[in-house]
C-alpha cells in the first residue's frame, strides 16, 4: 500500500479521510460519524436547512469517487476513508423538511447510525459488496436509512 502522490491523490484522500477524521488511530469510523453530525449542526444553526440534502448528495458523489481512487493506494474500504460514515450519518438527519432536532434526537440519530453501521442488518452486508467507490458508501447509506426511519419513529412515538 503506498500514499498519495499527485494533487489529485491528495485531494481524494482529504475528501476520503473526511479532512483527515481517517487518520485518527482508534475509532476513525466514529470520528467520520461525528464530522456528519457536526456538518448537520452547522448547517442548521446556519438555517442552511433546504441545502441539507444537496450536502449530502456532494458528499455521496465526490465521497464515491474519492474512495474509487484512494483504494488504489489503500486497499478498498480502508478505514482511513471515513466519508462513508460522514454520508451516512447525515442520511440519519434527513427527515422531511428537516425538521430540527433536539440534542436528545441527535444523540440518539448518532448511536443509531453507529449501530446499524456496525450489525449492518439486511440488506445492508450485501451493499458493502459492490465493487468500487460506490460499495463502499452504499453499506453506509443503507445503515443511515435505517438509522432515519427508526429515529422518524422514535420522533413521532416519544416527541424527542
Amino acid at each position: 500500500m503506498g500514499n498519495p502522490k499527485t494533487t489529485t491523490d491528495r485531494l481524494a484522500a482529504w475528501i476520503a479521510t473526511a479532512g483527515g477524521a481517517g487518520f485518527l488511530p482508534k475509532a476513525p469510523g466514529t470520528a467520520g460519524s461525528a464530522v456528519g453530525v457536526l456538518l448537520y449542526l452547522i448547517m442548521d444553526a446556519a438555517g442552511m436547512g433546504a441545502w441539507f440534502v444537496h450536502a449530502i448528495l456532494f458528499f455521496f458523489f465526490a465521497g464515491i469517487l474519492a474512495a474509487q481512487r484512494v483504494e488504489t493506494f489503500w486497499g478498498h474500504d480502508s478505514q482511513r476513508i471515513v466519508i462513508d460514515e460522514v454520508v451516512g450519518q447525515m442520511i440519519a438527519f434527513s427527515s422531511v423538511g428537516m425538521a430540527r432536532h433536539s440534542w436528545v434526537s441527535v444523540v440518539t440519530g448518532f448511536a443509531l447510525f453507529r449501530v446499524f453501521d456496525i450489525v449492518k442488518p439486511f440488506p445492508v452486508r450485501y451493499l458493502e459488496r459492490l465493487p468500487g467507490g460506490a460499495g463502499v458508501i452504499a453499506d453506509d447509506v443503507g445503515a443511515g436509512l435505517y438509522a432515519l426511519a427508526t429515529l422518524t419513529l422514535l420522533r413521532q412515538a416519544f416527541g424527542i
